[in-house]
C-alpha cells in the first residue's frame, strides 16, 4: 500500500511538473537573420551517424589515443562530445561551464555510467594546454573519482576534420584574431559511437543531459522515473532540448487519478473491515 501511495503520488507530482514546463519555449534566431560569419556556424544534426573511432588523438597527458579507446561495440559507455578549443577567449568556457554546471547534480558519474570528450578543433593547440583545462574544470566540479572519465584532446587536422563533419559541427577560423567562430553545444553519442542527441546553446539542463545518456545508454542506464520522463517528454531537435509531450501528460494523469480512487476504495474497505460492529463493541 505504502508503494501504490508513493508511486501516485510521484506520477501526480511528475504529472503536475511536466504540465508546468510545457508552458516553457525556445526561440531560435532564423539564420537569415544572423550577422556575417554568422551564417556559416552552426550544427548540422546528424543523428545515427557514427564518428570516427579510428582517427588518432592525443589526450591531456600526450598519450596517443583514437576515439575507438572510449567508444566502440566492446562494452563502452556513451558519451557527452564537446568541441572546443582551450585558448578560445569567452565561448568554449561558456560552454564547458555549463557542461560541468549541468552534469553537477547528475547520479550518474564520468567514468562510471558514462565520459566526457572535450576535443580541440585547434590542430596547433598541445596537449598542456589541454591538461591545464582540466584541471580547471575538474576544480569546479569537484567530484572526487571522476577524473578518469574527462577526456581532453588534441589532434591532427584530419582527425578534427573527420570528427566536426561527422556530427555536424560547422565552424570558421579568423587568421587576423587567431580565433574561431563556432556553435555552441554537445553532443551526447551512444556507446557504439553514433551521434545520439544535440544539446544547443551554454546551459544544459540536467534533466535534459540525463535523459540523453539514457536514451544513448542501450538500456543500460536510467530508472523506472527515468522511463517515465521519457515518456513524458520527447527530444525536439529543432531547439536541441527535451519537449513536454502534452497528450502523454495527460495520460499519465489519467492513470494515477484511477489508481487513486482505487487506492481510496481499497482503503476505505479495510477500514470498514477493520472497525468492530454494535454487537461486537456490546
Amino acid at each position: 500500500m505504502r508503494r501504490l501511495l508513493g508511486f501516485y503520488a510521484s506520477a501526480l507530482l511528475l504529472a503536475a511538473g511536466v504540465a508546468s514546463s510545457a508552458s516553457s519555449t525556445s526561440s531560435i534566431v532564423p539564420s537569415s537573420e544572423m550577422p556575417g560569419v554568422l551564417k556559416s556556424v552552426g550544427y548540422d544534426q546528424r543523428i545515427g551517424e557514427r564518428v570516427p573511432l579510428d582517427s588518432p588523438w592525443q589526450d591531456e597527458a600526450g598519450r596517443p589515443v583514437k576515439l575507438g579507446d572510449y567508444l566502440g561495440p566492446r562494452g563502452h559507455r556513451p558519451a557527452v562530445l564537446v568541441l572546443a578549443y582551450y585558448h578560445c577567449p569567452m565561448l568554449c568556457d561558456l560552454v564547458l561551464q555549463g557542461v560541468e554546471t549541468g552534469l553537477r547534480p547528475l547520479s550518474l558519474d564520468p567514468g562510471r555510467q558514462f565520459d566526457v570528450l572535450v576535443a580541440s578543433i585547434d590542430p596547433a593547440e598541445t596537449p598542456a594546454m589541454a591538461a591545464k583545462k582540466k584541471r580547471e574544470l575538474l576544480a569546479r566540479y569537484a567530484r572526487p573519482g571522476t577524473e578518469a572519465g574527462w577526456h581532453f584532446l588534441t589532434g591532427p587536422r584530419d582527425s578534427i576534420a573527420r570528427l566536426t563533419q561527422a556530427v555536424g559541427f560547422r565552424y570558421v577560423y579568423d587568421p587576423a584574431r587567431n580565433q574561431f567562430a563556432h556553435a555552441a553545444g554537445m553532443v551526447i553519442l551512444t556507446s557504439g559511437g553514433q551521434v545520439s542527441r544535440y544539446l544547443l546553446g551554454v546551459e544544459f539542463p540536467a534533466r535534459d543531459i540525463r535523459l540523453g545518456l539514457v536514451e544513448s545508454g542501450d538500456g543500460k542506464l536510467g530508472t523506472v522515473a527515468d522511463q517515465v520522463l521519457l515518456y513524458c517528454f520527447h527530444y525536439d531537435p529543432l531547439v536541441g532540448r527535451y519537449s513536454a509531450v502534452t497528450l502523454n501528460v495527460l495520460r499519465l494523469s489519467a492513470v494515477a487519478t484511477v489508481l487513486g480512487l482505487a487506492l481510496l476504495i481499497v482503503l476505505l474497505r479495510r477500514r470498514e473491515t477493520a472497525e468492530p460492529g454494535p454487537l461486537g463493541a456490546a
